[in-house]
């Protein structure tokens, strides 16, 4: 189990990260559509997370979100690395009614963002643009490539939902164990 936590004068972030599921999910960001989106990648992940965000929300949710991301994909990056006998790739399909969105996964200690999911507006009162910044953060943090794709949708909820799904079971299918896989890079080390 990881605990980290990062004070700055815009947020206080305590998370707890267990990539075995050992302890129980609590997440509490302040921001209900967002905690509804952490609790997914954290259920679908098999990745135990407790996240307790207090931030500047009365100006927005962006240095919370963004924050969160970073502190969540620290805390990863030290569960998972240095990396082992896992898959390291994968990638899923996660739908929801009529929403689908495609991501691919690579937990090889390179950074790096690929996100097509063109939809604007918002969720009651949660900025779309928000979901990318924080794949942003948790990504370069956590030392992985993704690319996150839209495939098909027209409900933002479903469309966001199913990102975070996605995301969720490539995680967890990357995470997969291979008994004597060794460290799966050709390079002989990631």
């Amino acid at each position: 189990m990881t605990e980290l936590e990062r004070k700055t004068k815009e947020t206080q972030i305590k998370i707890k990260v267990d990539i075995n599921g050992k302890i129980e999910n609590k997440i509490n960001t302040n921001i209900g559509f967002f905690d509804h989106m952490l609790e997914t990648l954290a259920k679908h992940s098999g990745i135990s997370m407790q996240i307790e965000c207090r931030g500047d929300i009365h100006i927005d949710y962006h240095h919370s979100v963004e924050d969160v991301g970073i502190v969540l994909g620290q805390a990863l990056y030290k569960e998972v690395f240095p990396v082992k006998n896992i898959e390291r790739f994968a990638n899923a399909v996660a739908i929801l009614d009529e929403a689908a969105v495609e991501v691919d996964l690579d937990i090889g200690g390179r950074s790096y963002l690929i996100y097509q999911i063109p939809i604007e507006g918002r969720i009651k009162d949660f900025d779309m643009e928000l979901v990318e910044e924080f794949f942003k953060s948790l990504v370069f943090n956590f030392k992985v490539a993704a690319h996150i794709i839209y495939k098909r949708g027209n409900n933002k909820h479903h469309i966001i939902e199913s990102a975070f799904k996605s995301f969720a079971v490539a995680l967890r299918r990357a995470l997969a164990y291979r008994e004597g896989g060794g460290i799966p890079s050709t390079k002989g080390v990631l």
